[in-house]
């Protein structure tokens, strides 16, 4: 960045911290141009201060007439200077302005464009504090069209619009990367020349987001990430596979141990599953099943299969809790049908953990189900062939790939209960295989959705108190541990401690700060309905499964994000009895939450809220993507160009295809588009022919 006219080490620091540039590198020129544009003035009226409209931007050529400083000793009166054109007078007005440089500025006898806001005072039209004021012979200094970017403290619109001038002249022609069919099918600028679109603009239209040189910025950031996440892709996929052959036996007697019949979604599941296998390329595919439709069933059949090839799988889980459920449910299955399965957590017995690492290692057991601690380098498999990743996006990719060392040759199911679009399956998982479970198991009760004030709270605690009198359970779901300073809101130690003046020693606490120990008692407390009322933080969000809880209260509903209040609704409607949602908000409430609460309430179908989601939310946080390294957009705003990542990823696909190493001319422009969307970390990752 210190290559730019201007960039001292203080304003380089600024722009890195800015700009958020990887670890140990300094922000480049390249991430100015990045930074886009939220708007634009338009400062090309020039139609005299008679017909320039109040609270509109005007720009003039006047004649300074006279100026008038505040008297000594009241410097909160403003500097006044008295200007006019041929069509009538106006005043300029700053503020605090000491040192003679007004005067400087704007000598009286001489002429002068002003560019600023027209206000009004006393029936007089003014510009205070002018944006622009330039010399008559230098009037093309004056950006008549002029982007206004998000700013941080200590860094201002002009500074940014010239630097971003600056990165605009040293930037060359670019050798071509879109396809000229593409090109000539939406008519699209070159790079070179959406940037100079983008940042300085010659009319307003030149810098919307849906101007063509916009468009051809946004597809381009698409394609590069879609290239690179083919190229990562193809080097954990393409090779390296074991075509698997089955017996269909043990899968047999799983289905035949099942308490119900296999659901048509999970019939093609397993299927698409058999297939994948049952091909020489790895298997990576992501398996979508609404919560509670059946998910860990489809996982079994497929790990099963895998043991009629005599190979392990391993299912990993992100937190302990889950890893003991899914063992709890799988292990009389298992047991039924003679297939060898253990449990691996960091808080067993040395005693314990060494048997099961023997098993793991003689290959004794097909199945082994833990956490993240599987790919410690402890545990050695005796023949891994399926690694099944329960709830993807908690896990890193560099612990996928860790788990993928494991075995040499293992394929790869994903699970997740988040229903994610398309769109954010291409650009998050580039491209993998989806089967997707839409159909509830049978048994599955419906869940009234209500929506209240916490206004209400004595009513909602009267009719708790009826229903758990019943005989049912209940979760309380609160979004903080403690009480914040900053947020005007209930913690669960609070709600804790309300809760428990009126119904004792019914009601359990969970959340993320209690030891692990003290959060299992708890929870299987509740489990075994010694407790009735759960309170807790979001640590329930995955996958706790108790069938006689039947109500779900969600305090301050209206901080939660679509896919959560799905994800805690989903945790009730598991047995047999009525089940109900109860959203409790605090007023005011904004109107994205207002849409949040109506979408919940009027529908249960998780992919009809995760669309709803994008759309309040965007496409970072969907995934809890802030966390793991996902990649979020500069230039693409996926409301807006959505539609552009189908193509990027056709287009990706077919390059690749064409020319797997990207040789020659066209792949050096390939590798010159990755490079500038700080991609280049796939290039090494290229093989040849």
């Amino acid at each position: 960045m210190h290559s730019i006219k201007g960039v001292g080490p203080q304003l380089s620091a600024l722009l890195t911290r800015f700009f958020g540039a990887p670890d140990g590198q300094e922000a480049i020129a390249l991430d100015l141009l990045m930074h886009m544009p939220t708007g634009i003035v338009d400062r090309r009226r020039m139609d005299g201060v008679s017909r320039a409209v109040h609270n509109t931007v005007a720009t003039l050529k006047l004649h300074i007439d006279r100026h008038m400083p505040p008297p000594k000793g009241k410097p909160h009166i403003p500097h006044r200077v008295f200007a006019h054109d041929e069509t009538g007078d106006i005043q300029l007005v700053y503020f605090r302005a000491q040192g003679g440089w007004v005067e400087k500025l704007l000598p009286v006898g001489e002429d002068r464009y002003v560019s600023g806001t027209i206000g009004f005072f006393q029936g007089e039209k003014q510009i205070t504090h002018p944006d622009y004021v330039v010399e008559a012979d230098r009037f093309d200094s004056l950006p008549l069209v002029e982007p206004v970017y998000p700013l941080t403290h200590g860094l201002s619109s002009k500074a940014l619009i010239k630097l971003s001038r600056q990165v605009l002249d040293t930037l060359p022609d670019l050798p071509e990367w879109i396809p000229p069919e593409r090109l000539g099918q939406f008519g699209w600028p070159s790079f070179r020349a959406a940037m100079c679109a983008a940042h300085a603009p010659e009319h307003p239209d030149d810098a919307q987001l849906w101007s063509p040189a916009r468009m051809r910025l946004a597809y381009d950031e698409y394609l590069a990430g879609q290239l690179a996440l083919l190229i990562v892709r193809s080097q954990l996929v393409a090779p390296r596979g074991i075509a698997r052959t089955f017996t269909g036996e043990i899968t047999a007697r799983v289905e035949a141990a099942l308490p119900y019949t296999l659901t048509e979604g999970q019939r093609q599941a397993v299927a698409d599953i058999r297939r994948d296998l049952a091909a020489p390329e790895r298997m990576s595919r992501l398996l979508q099943g609404d919560v509670g439709a059946g998910k860990t069933v489809v996982a079994l059949m497929a790990m099963a299969a895998m043991a009629e090839s005599g190979a392990q799988s391993a299912l990993m889980t992100p937190t302990e809790i889950l890893a003991s459920q899914h063992y709890r449910t799988l292990q009389p299955l298992c047991d039924a049908v003679g297939l060898g399965i253990v449990l691996l957590t960091g808080r067993m017995s040395a005693a314990d953990r060494r048997a099961a690492l023997a098993r793991i290692a003689d290959g004794s057991t097909a199945i082994v189900v833990g956490t993240h601690a599987l790919f410690q380098s402890g545990v050695v498999f005796h023949n891994l062939g399926l690694t099944v990743v329960d709830e993807q996006h908690r896990f890193g990719v560099h612990q996928r790939l860790a788990l993928s060392e494991k075995g040499a040759h293992a394929d790869l199911l994903v699970m997740t209960a988040t229903p994610i679009p398309r769109t954010l399956v291409l650009t998050h998982f580039g491209g993998m295989a989806v089967s997707v479970l839409r159909e509830k198991p049978r048994g599955r009760q419906p869940i009234e959705t209500a929506v209240l004030s916490i206004a209400e709270y004595p009513r909602v605690v009267a009719r708790l108190h009826a229903r758990i009198a019943e005989g049912a359970q209940a979760f309380w779901v609160c979004p903080l541990v403690e009480e914040s300073e900053n947020l005007d809101m209930v913690s669960a130690s609070d709600r804790f401690g309300e809760l428990k003046q009126g119904f004792g020693d019914q009601v359990a606490l969970v959340h993320g700060q209690l030891g692990s120990v003290h959060k299992r008692d708890e929870m299987e407390a509740f489990q075994r309905n010694e407790k009735k009322i759960l309170v807790a933080t979001t640590v329930i969000e995955v996958g706790v499964d108790v069938p006689n809880a039947s109500i779900m209260i969600i305090e301050h509903a209206e901080r939660f994000g679509l896919a959560q209040l799905h994800q805690l609704r989903g945790r009730v409607g598991r047995g047999s009895q009525r089940s109900a949602c109860l959203l409790l908000y605090k007023e005011p409430l904004s109107e994205t939450a207002k849409a949040r609460l109506e979408t919940i309430k009027s529908t249960e179908d998780g992919f009809v809220i995760a669309e709803k989601d994008l759309e309040l939310r965007g496409q970072g946080d969907l995934l809890g993507t802030r966390q793991s390294g996902m990649p979020g957009y500069h230039l693409a705003v996926p409301d807006v160009h959505r539609h552009l990542l189908e193509w990027a990823h056709d287009d990706a696909r077919a390059a690749l295809a064409r020319n797997p190493g990207l040789t020659g001319s066209d792949g050096e422009a390939l590798r010159t588009l990755l490079y500038l969307f700080r991609k280049d970390l796939a290039i090494p990752l290229l093989r040849a022919g």
